[in-house]
This record gives C-alpha cells, sequence and structure tokens, in this order.
C-alpha cells in the first residue's frame, strides 16, 4: 500500500468518525430536548422541503430507507398530530402524507434549534475553516 493510499485511509476513518460523533451528538440532542429521533426529524424535514403531499413509496425514496421503516415514522408522527395521511384522489390505492399545521410550527422550531446544536458541535472551526472543509469535500466527491 502506498503513502498516499494509506493517508487517504486514515482520511476515510476520520470523516467516518467525525460523521458518527456528530450524528450520536444530534440524536442525544433530539432525544433529551425534544424527546425526538433522528428518523422522525428527517421524514419531517423531508416533508417541510417538500411542501406539497408525496406518497410513502416517493419519502422513503428521498429518505434511501425502506417503505416499512418509513410507516413507523409518519404512524408515530401522524399518532402526535404532526402528520396527516390521505388518499390519493388520482390513485386511490396511494397514501399521500403531509404535515400538519401544527407539524410545519413544531418542525420550524425544531429546525432552528437543530440548526444551533449543529453550529455548537462545529464551534471549533473558523469561518474560514469551514469554508475550506465545505471546498475540500465538494472537490472529493466530484466524479
Amino acid at each position: 500500500m502506498s503513502e498516499g493510499s494509506k493517508r487517504r485511509l486514515k482520511l476515510w476513518i476520520r470523516l467516518l468518525s467525525v460523521t458518527r460523533s456528530a450524528e450520536a451528538e444530534l440524536r442525544e440532542f433530539l432525544r433529551v430536548r425534544h424527546d425526538s429521533t433522528l428518523p422522525r426529524f428527517d421524514v419531517m424535514a423531508t416533508l417541510y422541503r417538500r411542501r406539497e403531499p408525496c406518497s410513502m413509496s416517493e419519502l422513503s425514496r428521498m429518505l434511501l430507507v425502506s417503505n416499512g421503516n418509513v410507516t413507523a415514522v409518519v404512524d408515530r408522527l401522524e399518532a402526535d398530530g404532526l402528520v396527516v395521511r390521505r388518499p390519493s384522489e388520482s390513485d386511490r390505492r396511494t397514501v399521500l402524507v403531509s404535515l400538519t399545521a401544527e407539524g410545519l410550527a413544531h418542525f420550524e422550531t425544531l429546525a432552528r434549534e437543530h440548526e444551533a446544536e449543529v453550529a455548537r458541535i462545529f464551534s471549533t472551526l473558523s469561518d474560514a475553516d469551514v469554508d475550506a472543509l465545505t471546498d475540500i469535500l465538494k472537490r472529493a466527491t466530484k466524479r
């Protein structure tokens, strides 16, 4: 193995470590501060960005998870009054899901606090560091 490939392998391990650490902190933040989970946040964020009802299949594709995983999360969000499911008018076999007004307001609060928590997690980085890392990671993912 060349020195260059060893360094890239170490970089990969460092990236995984940073990602896992930040994700663990965000999961704990959501659990403790909001009695919520990262999958709930992800579903609500996807529906928030979309702003129109989408099918459960579309939602699972956007989140890159199985329909079963999305169904379980949507079930809990619906029970909490944060999302609503409705049959599609064009295809009664299709169920559409969207945020309720309460879900929209709840997510906006959650998103602000999530953003602040991400800022706290990476607070040791200067703005220049963030810009440099962003540039480097963009170049690393271009093929």
